[in-house]
């Protein structure tokens, strides 16, 4: 039998939640300089938001330093100002040409509370998974009460809608497993 339009359906869109928590989790500082941090870092660029990535670049000098090189350095003293603004928590240090931004060691309790999060955050990708499998099955049941799917075939899909859903929910602990591992180490 092939795969069901629905189950295509469910897959793409479990995808889509594992990706989501995949951005989500890049956000996370884990005591290592990673040029994601600054992904939602906006500088306003003549007065529309743009950005940090699109205006200098960056990158890891050492493991515990970002360094952002703007392409135009009169958006130097712009971009501090969005790193201050920002909720990263991090000093910006402007030599005139580059900005320097040194990711502090993470302290045990600050580790706990970051992997608190992970955890948080992967238990709302799983609901969304979940509410994915829902949708799939009761669209798979619509299709059976209209006589599109014979009671067998209804039984079949749901279980392969299940295992869809539990190989999802498997990858989503295998990311914050990954994830949990990289904030608990040195």
């Amino acid at each position: 039998m092939t795969k069901d339009v629905t189950i295509k359906e469910a897959q793409v869109k479990m995808g889509k939640a594992e990706q989501a928590l995949q951005r989500e989790l890049g956000q996370i500082r884990a005591g290592r300089a990673n040029a994601s941090l600054l992904n939602r870092v906006n500088v306003e660029y003549y007065g529309v938001p743009t950005p940090i990535n699109q205006l200098a670049t960056i990158t890891i000098p050492e493991a515990r330093v970002l360094m952002v090189t703007p392409y135009d350095k009169s958006t130097l003293k712009e971009i501090e100002r969005a790193l201050l603004a920002s909720d990263l928590g991090l000093t910006p240090a402007n030599d005139g040409s580059v900005i320097r931004l040194v990711i502090p060691q993470l302290t045990q309790d600050r580790r706990e509370e970051l992997a608190k999060n992970v955890k948080k955050e992967a238990e709302t990708a799983k609901v969304a998974v979940r509410n994915v499998r829902r949708d799939a099955i009761d669209e798979l049941r619509k299709r059976e009460k209209n006589n599109d799917l014979t009671e067998d075939d209804l039984h079949n899909l749901e279980d392969e809608v299940q295992k869809v859903t539990d190989t999802a929910t498997n990858k989503i602990d295998e990311i914050a497993a990954a994830k949990d591992k990289e904030i608990m180490a040195d």
